[in-house]
């Protein structure tokens, strides 16, 4: 896929209905020959949209006006490449515990929690939020996280968590302005409801930090699924991370993780983790599957908005 054909599919499928702004400016990004030949000086994973969007708007570039984006971004090349080559997509997205709560609800209590990719861990707290699927709520604190739910039903119970640590290549820290800045530069323009709900998952986090580990997801693993509690059902889990990881570094975390005892959740796009005999997406637009121990359970939105069960 070349960068033009990269910005064009965020635009239509992940952007369109959910991000006026970035539809725009992505389309507008394709057919920029200046961005396109600069993002081709960067290796390709750091040239995602999410990234580049993200890393400008960190800078106080402006996102609204593709002509304004295309003059800060060529101007302050250096600045934003330097961004770009350091930073991942850490879209700490707390909207998708909601995806995780119908499977960890129904595994035996209580749980020792272990989120791959988990930036700065808000995904480690399932068990602290409260959610709405249609007119069904659970839960008292924390942030309300909205899900449309179809094809079966709501979960009835919160998970029993006793141990949560995360895993991450550059773990970040809701106490650090510097990296809620990044975190919140991430959320896309128009998600008003996004930016205060990661606000609020970050106070239920830094009242009870997670224990977070920097280190790689094959190589690091192991170690730290050994420090879970006996007697807690041990969960390794990953939302929207693996596509960042190169093949085979993916295929050697795969083959640990599907050893280990306890149970995998993952959360990834179907081209990333393949499942065989996928029903189609309910729609054109972008979905991922969440899967149990490698089998696959329900379509998903990005940013845990809607989840569509298998029948």
């Amino acid at each position: 896929m070349t960068t033009a054909s990269r910005y064009v599919e965020f635009a239509l499928r992940e952007a369109r209905g959910v991000s006026p702004t970035y539809e725009r400016l992505s389309l507008a990004i394709s057919a920029d020959e200046k961005i396109l030949a600069l993002l081709e000086t960067v290796p390709d994973p750091k040239r995602q949209p999410n990234l580049l969007l993200g890393v400008v708007r960190l800078l106080g570039g402006p996102v609204d006006d593709p002509a304004a984006f295309h003059d800060f971004t060529v101007a302050n090349w250096s600045a934003v490449e330097a961004e770009l080559r350091t930073r991942a997509t850490q879209t700490n997205e707390v909207g998708r515990c909601a995806l995780l709560l119908p499977v960890l609800a129904g595994l035996p209590q209580p749980l020792a929690l272990l989120e791959v990719g988990a930036a700065a861990g808000l995904g480690l707290y399932p068990d602290r939020y409260t959610y709405r699927y249609g007119e069904h709520e659970l839960g008292s604190g924390g942030p309300v996280l909205d899900c449309a739910l179809t094809g079966t039903t709501p979960p009835a119970r919160l998970p029993e968590v006793v141990w949560r640590a995360g895993l991450d290549l550059n773990p970040l820290q809701v106490t650090a302005p510097a990296d809620v800045a990044w975190l919140e530069a991430l959320i896309w323009p128009e998600h008003h409801h996004r930016r205060d709900r990661l606000r609020a998952a970050a106070a239920v986090a830094a009242a009870d930090p997670p224990t977070l580990i920097r280190g790689d997801l094959a190589d690091d693993l192991l170690g730290l699924a050994a420090q879970a509690p006996a007697g807690a059902t041990l969960v390794v889990f990953h939302t929207s991370v693996l596509y960042q990881v190169p093949a085979a570094r993916r295929a050697a975390f795969l083959d640990l993780v599907r050893d280990l005892p306890g149970h995998w959740i993952s959360v990834e796009a179907p081209d990333v983790v393949t499942h065989a005999g996928l029903p189609p997406a309910p729609d054109d637009a972008l979905h991922n599957v969440l899967a149990l121990d490698g089998r696959p359970l329900a379509w998903t939105r990005g940013h845990g908005q809607a989840m569509t069960w298998f029948a």
